[in-house]
């Protein structure tokens, strides 16, 4: 295999999101009904309910390598709360907060196109890798999903409430 491959974006932001407010978030948007797994990064992988600590990281780790291998679409959805949760094919989201957005655009804004992997052609109402602000603050979110899946370190285990 390739070493660069899968193809990963050239931008690892330096931001850093709150990862107790991403923790609250994503339970909140669970209903705080799933169990899942946080990565050092911010993703969140949902596990099935009830799995001793090793067996969910085990199983959010085997999640975050099928969407990193496979294809890693992105299904960005503007939230109630004003933040954008970025989903995947596999039971796996980043949370992209509204504030830390807005504190980082000039940043988020200048890097957005090194948030798409190598020969990444995104179709956008505007155009092939056109983004608006949604979308842009969408890129940023996803760029923690590659950044877990690289280096995959579970931090935290949230179970149902």
């Amino acid at each position: 295999m390739s070493k660069d491959f899968p193809p990963v974006p050239e931008w690892r932001p330096s931001i850093v999101q709150p990862l107790e407010k991403i923790i609250d978030r994503f339970s909140y948007y669970t209903d705080g009904q799933r169990d899942f797994a946080v990565f050092a990064n911010g993703t969140c992988a949902v596990v099935p309910g009830g799995l001793p600590d090793d067996a969910a990281k085990a199983a959010a780790r085997q999640i975050l390598d099928k969407i990193f291998h496979y294809h890693p679409d992105m299904h960005p959805r503007e939230m109630d709360d004003g933040n954008i949760l970025v989903r995947y094919n596999e039971p796996a989201a980043n949370v992209v907060l509204r504030d830390v957005v807005e504190a980082n655009w000039a940043e988020i804004e200048k890097h957005h196109l090194e948030a798409l992997a190598r020969a990444e052609v995104l179709m956008t109402p505007l155009g092939p890798n056109k983004f608006d602000a949604f979308g842009i603050a969408a890129l940023f979110g996803r760029c923690y999903m590659f950044m877990d899946a690289q280096k995959p370190k579970v931090v935290r285990i949230v179970r149902a409430s």
